[in-house]
């Protein structure tokens, strides 16, 4: 954080040569006064501009600074926050501050690298054995597979990083110390928390054994996907909607080879020739209420899908996000692949 904060103080010459020394991330400086409180920040095109109105490089950096900018606030409601750094983007601004109480800065959010700050925890399901992918996993769990030199656990701890999500937890079973280990270290910034089944718990019921408040909210997703679902809107999604449960959903398409018909009283009315039929199919990823998933037992072995059909029967509101882009459940060598020419795809068309 220090790297980008500047005393009012400092001359215009000095605030060109701390800009020189961010080339390659994010060219923003801050300015404070001598207490550390936030005047405003400088961009090397404030200099290029004042230097124009007659500014000189020994002058002082305070007199190019541009005190009207967007910050956030320590304390700052949930909604707020997101609703401020949606605007932040929306205007191309690359640094937002955090102040605090007393104008001093808290914290500095680079919006190249995380888009939003989301009020949630995360919980990624990594227990399975992934069968249907041996010899892959014989001796490496299906999380740490790597597609284009990277676990396919990592894609989804860098889109919880990007969210804004820190209080990320991984349950294990299967070769659970090979996942415990490539997590001994941060990873995004995050240091993610693993927790082990003793038994098989089912697709969600190991949720129960991660320590939660009853208020708020909490992702769980499945480890193996690989995924661009907006977790933001998603969110957003939810809370609109008031919902104790959201369930993320992708398009599935059923179409039938043959002529289908329609019968009433044991005659057809109608024929419909190779007729193709749209779902709405669980993509593995959901936001639970706290008090939703505080019904799990760790004692129990619990799916997702009963404890969503135990939600509904309790008349609780239980709605769907969209996922527009891409979803890919690596369950099989087919999916794999796939995934794997996806990535190779993305990284020609990126140039990298």
């Amino acid at each position: 954080m220090q790297r980008h904060i500047i005393t009012q103080y400092a001359t215009i010459i000095e605030a060109l040569r701390r800009l020189n020394e961010l080339s390659g991330g994010v060219m923003t400086l801050i300015v404070t006064d001598n207490s550390g409180r936030m005047l405003g920040t400088v961009t090397d095109g404030d200099i290029r501009r004042g230097l124009l109105n007659g500014v000189t490089p020994a002058d002082l950096v305070g007199r190019v600074l541009h005190s009207s900018c967007m910050t956030l606030h320590t304390g700052q409601p949930p909604m707020e926050r997101i609703e401020t750094m949606r605007m932040a983007r929306s205007r191309g601004i690359s640094l937002l501050p955090e102040i605090n109480p007393d104008g001093t800065i808290n914290s500095l959010i680079d919006l190249t690298r995380t888009d939003t700050i989301l009020p949630l925890t995360a919980i990624l399901m990594a227990g399975g054995k992934g069968e249907r992918l041996r010899p892959l996993t014989t001796d490496t769990p299906k999380p740490l597979l790597e597609i284009d030199g990277r676990p396919i656990i990592d894609y989804n701890i860098e889109r919880l990083a990007r969210a804004g999500i820190t209080d990320v937890w991984v349950t294990v079973r299967y070769l659970g110390h090979q996942i415990k280990n490539y997590f001994s270290v941060p990873r995004h910034g995050i240091n993610v928390r693993c927790v082990e089944e003793t038994t098989p718990m089912g697709t969600i019921g190991s949720a129960a054994l991660i320590p939660r408040s009853f208020e708020g909210n909490t992702l769980v997703m499945n480890s193996d996907l690989l995924t661009t679902v907006n977790l933001e809107e998603m969110y957003l999604r939810h809370t609109a909607e008031k919902a104790d449960i959201t369930i993320a959903a992708i398009p599935y398409t059923v179409s039938v080879p043959y002529a289908i018909l329609s019968v009433s009283n044991g005659q057809v009315t109608s024929l419909q020739e190779k007729p193709t039929y749209s779902h709405l199919a669980n993509a593995g990823i959901y936001i639970f209420s706290n008090s939703v998933l505080s019904a799990l037992s760790p004692d129990e072995r619990t799916d997702a899908t009963d404890l969503i059909e135990a939600a509904i029967n309790q008349q609780m509101k239980v709605t769907y996000y969209p996922i527009n882009g891409t979803w890919i459940d690596i369950g099989s060598p087919a999916d794999f692949r796939h995934a794997r020419e996806l990535m190779r795809h993305h990284r020609s068309l990126s140039g990298s």
